[in-house]
């Protein structure tokens, strides 16, 4: 190997070609980077991304183990569909609804919780509340989801998005949700005022 073709190495190994670019810029050219066998490019966007897949896989009502199943899964999927995967810039998106269909295959074939007998119930310290402040947690949160569920579905999806809340992960909701950055942080506040007026028709408050 010539001196020259040396140098052009080692620069392209400390200056890969996504350095500096942002969101969807950065998640093209590290998937090109990817498909030609770049390691540093798919952990690139494993780091990127791997808070949005989690948070997707939790807000379709995972524990934390079955989240981690589920990010790993999308992860493979997306290494087996490197060549095929249509429009790069659109990564985010695909990740997101990937994870949500994942999380829901895997939410569906969960088992059922065993049964506790009172025999084996006597012998259990109890780490649960007193049951007057459980009462009325649970209820608390009953209303929470159903003044939720009462949102568009847009509403829904933002607000499952912006619970890492950080303004650094705003540019992966925009992507994912295909709306400018800008907008995210005025249409999550009208969002959380609209399920906060669902909550006090209802009678309660979070």
């Amino acid at each position: 190997m010539g001196a020259n073709a040396v140098t052009e190495a080692r620069t392209a190994e400390a200056d890969p070609s996504w350095e500096g670019l942002r969101g969807p810029e950065l998640f093209e050219a590290c998937l090109a980077a990817a498909r030609a066998g770049d390691k540093r490019a798919l952990n690139r966007l494993v780091a990127e991304l791997t808070p949005l897949v989690w948070n997707v896989a939790r807000g379709q009502g995972l524990d934390s183990h079955s989240a981690e199943d589920v990010v790993q899964t999308v992860w493979l999927a997306l290494v087996s569909h490197l060549d095929r995967l249509r429009e790069p810039k659109a990564l985010a998106g695909w990740l997101v609804v990937t994870a949500r269909h994942e999380s829901q295959r895997v939410r569906g074939r969960k088992p059922p919780p065993v049964p506790l007998t009172d025999e084996l119930a006597e012998t259990v310290a109890s780490t649960e509340p007193a049951p007057e402040a459980e009462v009325l947690r649970t209820e608390r949160d009953q209303r929470l989801w159903r003044a939720f569920r009462r949102l568009p579905q847009r509403c829904q999806e933002l607000l499952r998005l912006t619970v890492l809340a950080g303004r650094a992960e705003y540019r992966l909701v925009a992507e994912a949700l295909q709306m400018p950055r800008g907008s995210i942080g005025p249409n999550r506040g009208r969002c959380l005022k609209t399920m906060r007026e669902l909550l006090d028709i209802e009678g309660g408050s979070a």
